[in-house]
């Protein structure tokens, strides 16, 4: 038996958009250990995308923003599987097209529509699938290593983080009433991915990283997976209401001598050493 002990368990996996997605990887990682994984993504013509990539797989259709959808992706795995052992939250949107880098102007609408979708959603499939879990399912959700920096080109992405991070106790809590269900996040360091490529200036923050890492070098998309995958699995049993940090040390070490002097040098060398 591997450690995992995730062989013929059913996990969800919502958020695969293409290979690079952290979805995508943890999906992978869990099928390798001999799971049963379903695939969940926003549009029809996503689906389409996600099964040339992932030929073969049982792959949904459900728009997190809409109750009713989520409702009858509930319904529907209900109708294939008894029950399911684990939830991937991968999800997160923001508009950046109307954001003009001041978060003092960000509008209202957009501002709750990336509540809704990198938050709420998570606490609506929670309760449409309270039902079908295992009684000692492990519920995942794929967050930031910090929202307490101002990172003015990610905009308000970090206070809606800050509230799924809230929301991960929060939902521990509820759930602790009548299962032993598991709620926790894997607050990731930068990671190169088509998702983040979309967040204005980002390359410059991820190639910054690179140099703060204790290892320096970046963190990637198969560590975040791993972490993801042992939460899921009965190994991890005693921990719930968390969030794990993944940064490789980069939290520990922005005032690294070298940073500092580079800094206050105007120079970067063109590489980590």
């Amino acid at each position: 038996m591997s450690f995992l002990d995730l062989a013929n368990k059913v996990f969800v996996v919502f958020g695969v958009a293409n290979k690079r997605s952290v979805a995508h990887r943890i999906g992978l990682l869990l099928e390798e250990e001999g799971a049963k994984v379903v695939y969940s993504v926003r549009t029809a013509a996503r689906r389409e995308s996600v099964l040339k990539l992932l030929p073969g797989r049982e792959v949904h259709v459900c728009d997190v923003e809409k109750d009713e959808q989520i409702a009858a992706l509930a319904d529907a795995i209900r109708d294939t599987h008894s029950r399911v052992h684990g939830i991937v939250h991968s999800i997160a949107f923001a508009n950046y097209e109307s954001f003009t880098g001041q978060f003092h102007e960000v509008s209202r609408a957009d501002f709750l529509q990336c509540v809704s979708s990198s938050c709420y959603s998570l606490i609506a499939i929670a309760n449409a699938f309270k039902d079908l879990l295992d009684a000692c399912a492990s519920v995942v959700a794929i967050s930031i290593s910090t929202t307490r920096m101002a990172v003015e080109s990610y905009g308000y992405m970090a206070p809606a983080k800050a509230a799924l991070d809230s929301s991960i106790a929060f939902l521990a809590k509820s759930f602790s009433r009548f299962s032993q269900v598991r709620f926790n996040a894997v607050c990731a360091g930068l990671l190169k991915t088509s998702a983040s490529a979309g967040i204005p200036g980002y390359i410059d923050h991820y190639l910054f990283a690179e140099h703060v890492t204790l290892r320096r070098r970046a963190l990637t998309t198969d560590e975040v997976a791993n972490v993801a995958a042992f939460l899921l699995s009965p190994r991890s049993s005693g921990i719930n209401a968390q969030g794990l940090v993944v940064d490789c040390g980069m939290g520990t070490n922005y005032f690294d001598a070298d940073v500092v002097k580079h800094a206050l040098a105007g120079l970067w060398p063109a590489q980590p050493p």
